[in-house]
């Protein structure tokens, strides 16, 4: 497929900033950060970067989001049951490592706690989603104001409902005089849960490839086992088979739950983490970039979602009421919406899943549990373009055009940039 769009000066302007504020992957030592999509959302007890103010005499006005589900149990059975099977191996022949013994103990518990309640919210999940809610009405009261409109979807899965019912709740407690509609609908997930299947079917064959030879090249091996169980050859034979990645999972996912051990970083070293976590990123990667290795295709799997808040936000442009659209969906769209919006330079195109790892296309920084994106609407009384900025998981991002100051954009050159990159989809 030929390229779509030449990138415009602006987006070329704004990879300067692209990278800056965190560590090389390679680096990274935070085992909640390397515990990848199921890293829980950073700003739960902790306030986001401060915001920059907008140019003189602009008041925010609107606000488009998409975000995902909070903190949730894992979905699959098995993810609980595969460590507590391989490790009572261990205990039977009397080889388990007090550590051994202890990290058994933990995945007992929360096998059993997670029993009925695969895939749902946690509690630490409803507490994200309160917490961003508040954030929102907070930072923009002109927004969030008496009688203005809050319109929530949310996809049809009970997680993403009760997190927007979440978010709603604390929009409420700091707004309560906002007029709310919500839903969960099927008749919305054309945009708020795209099934591409075109896109899926390169994506898959990527994998079969490339993400296999990723993988190949970033295996975690057996050392870790050494810390669990006493014999080595006991280990790799019966205890190691089948027990990556699940031990990973269900001990990264326990910062999802309150009161829950936290043993990652004892069972693994930095480096055994940064290459499980390199297991799934390089998944997440294949699945959201402009690639050559899936056709370019990738980012478009989410045109509709854009199209949709460029039609909310034409709509919201053309009223004189404060208003908000809120939608509550899932990682595998929000990280292709990203991609497809550019925004932080994550359009541009990547060679290889490596390349686009050290350019920020990392899973901890930009699908955390509650993971989102918001784009807020200014405009000045007095008159003059609309602007925008973007913020992702509410730390400020560049956009494809030339700002008129700091993270704000003129929204016509955004629109009309956006319209064009996804017409030859229409």
């Amino acid at each position: 497929m030929k390229k779509l769009l030449l990138l415009s000066l602006g987006f070329l302007i704004s990879l300067s900033a692209v990278g800056k504020t965190s560590l090389p992957a390679q680096e990274e030592t935070d085992a909640r950060k390397l515990s990848g999509n199921l890293r829980a959302y950073p700003y739960l007890d902790n306030e986001p970067p401060v915001q920059t103010p907008p140019p003189a005499g602009y008041f925010p006005f609107h606000l488009e989001h998409y975000g995902r589900h909070g903190s949730r149990w894992l979905i699959g059975g098995n993810d609980y049951l595969t460590p507590v099977r391989n490790l009572e191996k261990a205990e039977k022949a009397g080889l388990l490592t007090p550590l051994g013994e202890e990290t058994l103990a933990a995945l007992r518990d929360i096998e059993k706690a997670s029993r009925n309640r695969l895939g749902e919210l946690s509690d630490i999940g409803a507490l994200q989603h309160r917490a961003i809610g508040r954030r929102m009405a907070r930072n923009y009261p002109e927004i969030f104001c008496d009688s203005a409109a809050v319109d929530a979807k949310s996809t049809i899965v009970i997680r993403c409902i009760l997190s927007m019912l979440n978010g709603l709740q604390g929009i409420s407690e700091v707004a309560p005089g906002v007029n709310i509609s919500s839903d969960a609908s099927q008749a919305d997930m054309r945009f708020m849960n795209y099934d591409d299947r075109p896109a899926w079917e390169i994506k898959d064959r990527a994998e079969a490839t490339v993400l296999k030879d990723y993988r190949e090249r970033h295996a975690i091996g057996d050392d870790y086992l050494s810390r669990l169980v006493k014999d080595k050859q006991f280990a790799r034979d019966s205890v190691a088979p089948g027990l990556m990645p699940y031990l990973y999972w269900v001990l990264a996912n326990t910062q999802s739950h309150s009161g829950q051990p936290w043993l990652l970083d004892r069972v693994f070293s930095a480096d055994e983490l940064r290459n499980a976590w390199r297991y799934d990123n390089g998944m997440w990667t294949l699945h959201s970039i402009n690639s050559p290795l899936t056709e370019g295709r990738m980012p478009f799997t989410q045109r509709n979602l854009l199209r949709n808040i460029i039609e909310s936000a034409d709509t919201a442009i053309n009223s004189i009421r404060p208003s908000a659209n809120l939608r509550y969906g899932h990682d595998g769209i929000l990280i292709n919406f990203i991609t497809l919006t550019e925004a932080d330079g994550l359009g541009r195109e990547f060679a290889t899943i490596e390349e686009a790892e050290a350019a920020g296309m990392r899973s901890y920084d930009l699908i955390p549990m509650a993971g989102n994106m918001q784009i807020i609407f200014y405009r000045n009384p007095a008159g003059g373009d609309v602007l925008v900025k973007a913020m992702v998981n509410e730390k400020e991002v560049t956009l494809p055009a030339k700002p008129v100051s700091g993270p704000y954009y003129r929204w016509t050159d955004l629109r009309d940039y956006y319209l064009r990159k996804i017409a030859p989809f229409d």
